[in-house]
């Protein structure tokens, strides 16, 4: 009976499922895996900022400079109208007194040397020189990229072959009856010891120091070529004499640039067309705000009479300083604020007096301290940037004039990055090639040695907060 009792209980015995349970452990990783690939995503879609350490650094200074050349020119004009024939040769010194050309008043003269029959004609080795020096400074000065030079050197070797075809019909003039055929001709003799040049521009009264950048419009430049045995009126520019050997190349630089390339009286110099080296004087010109290295010879004048513009290599120094890649370079702009308007605190901030309002309207005047970036010593100026000031804030001086905030102005500079946002730097660049630039180093708003830029200037913006990567 008993064991019947006990099947029967085991009969009703019921099995329960077991309750689950949370794993927490399991829903933290999963969450955490969820933020980090949340946070990956947004890290790989952000515009990271590439940092560059500024360490000291020289630049060779191998840059090809274009310069504009300056002479003491006298042009000639025409003694009497006519056809002008052409016995110097150019690039030829002459003496006073020395034949330079004749006028054939009558243009005879053509027609007396279709009819005569002179014969063949063979060079001198002396007239023969005359091609080669021609032939050889075109091959070592020709730039494909100047095609203009192309056709000077056409017209120099016309001028050249006529001159030795006037030559030799002069000297047979009498032999051949020229005398009795009622030919005129005019001899123009020099009267001045120098240079011929058969060409003109305007620019043979220009000096150094009346350069401007409009010099160097190569594409406005216009140049006039005289060519022999053309009809000219009398008072025409016929041919144009170089007085003297001192000569002068400008180039424009900047402020810096100039001033570091001065410290030097002289410079050595390469010239790129015959790859000759001659040494420069050096002066600094400041043509109403603009910067020219003048560069003055006394010698190699005869080398470049045909040319105004001449590319040179400057053998100076390596330029030393902060040296940083150009991608980290950028330009901004600032308001300019009169110096009577800023006040320079002790402990190197600044402040300025400006007129507010109250929520009743009322005006009143408050001290806004502001960041400095530059400040021009000359116009008297401070550069602030617009992140306090706006257009059309009124500033009050210790006289109680006021200053309407309007006027801007441009700096060249870097985002500094050292305190982990974007933080606008002026540098004042000294040299630059094509990858980098070598800039002054502890100025009052510049760089410091060490500091941190962003490597791209077009990847940040004013304030911005930087996410660095090396």
């Amino acid at each position: 009976m008993a064991n019947n009792i006990n099947e029967s209980e085991e009969n009703n015995v019921f099995r329960f499922r077991k309750k689950r349970q949370i794993n927490i452990t399991l829903i933290l990783f999963l969450l955490i895996l969820v933020y980090v690939i949340i946070v990956g995503i947004i890290y790989l879609r952000r515009t990271h900022t590439v940092r560059y350490e500024v360490v000291e650094g020289a630049l060779a200074s191998t840059t090809i400079y274009r310069g504009v050349i300056l002479r003491d020119e006298l042009l000639v004009s025409n003694t009497a109208p006519g056809y002008v024939n052409y016995l110097a040769r150019e690039g030829q010194r002459v003496a006073v007194g020395d034949l330079v050309y004749t006028v054939d008043e009558t243009g005879s003269l053509n027609e007396f040397i279709e009819a005569q029959s002179l014969g063949e004609n063979t060079l001198t080795d002396r007239e023969l020189s005359e091609f080669r020096t021609d032939i050889i400074n075109f091959v070592h000065g020709y730039d494909p990229s100047d095609f203009s030079e192309l056709y000077n050197f056409k017209y120099s070797l016309k001028n050249t072959v006529l001159k030795l075809a006037n030559t030799k019909l002069l000297n047979n003039m009498t032999s051949a009856g020229a005398q009795s055929s009622g030919i005129s001709l005019k001899y123009s003799y020099a009267g001045n010891t120098g240079i011929v040049s058969y060409w003109y521009d305007g620019y043979e009264d220009m000096l150094p120091e009346m350069v401007t950048k409009d010099v160097f419009k190569e594409k406005d430049y216009t140049r006039t070529q005289l060519l022999s045995n053309e009809l000219r009126s009398a008072e025409d520019v016929v041919y144009k004499i170089n007085l003297g050997e001192d000569w002068s190349l400008v180039i424009p630089v900047t402020k810096a640039l100039g001033e570091s390339l001065v410290e030097n009286d002289y410079i050595l110099v390469k010239f790129l067309k015959n790859q000759t080296e001659s040494w420069g004087k050096a002066t600094l010109l400041d043509n109403n705000g603009d910067y020219f290295l003048c560069l003055s010879f006394t010698n190699s004048l005869i080398s470049f009479v045909d040319d105004r513009f001449l590319d040179v290599e400057l053998a100076i120094e390596d330029e030393k300083g902060l040296k940083i890649p150009n991608s980290a370079i950028a330009e901004k702009e600032f308001y300019l604020i009169d110096e009577k308007y800023v006040t320079e605190n002790v402990n190197n901030t600044y402040t300025v007096l400006m007129q507010v309002y109250g929520e009743d309207g009322s005006k009143t005047k408050s001290a806004v301290s502001l960041e400095v970036y530059s400040y021009d010593e000359k116009k008297g100026v401070y550069y602030v940037d617009n992140s306090v000031l706006s257009a059309g804030d009124v500033l009050f001086g210790s006289d109680e004039t006021t200053f309407v905030v309007h006027d801007k102005g441009s700096l060249i500079g870097v985002y500094n990055i050292n305190k982990g946002y974007a933080d606008f730097k002026e540098i004042t660049i000294l040299y630059q090639n094509s990858e980098y630039a070598i800039v002054k180093s502890n100025s009052a708003y510049g760089l410091r040695y060490y500091d941190y830029i962003a490597l791209d200037a077009d990847s940040v913006s004013d304030d911005q907060f930087i996410s660095q990567s090396k």
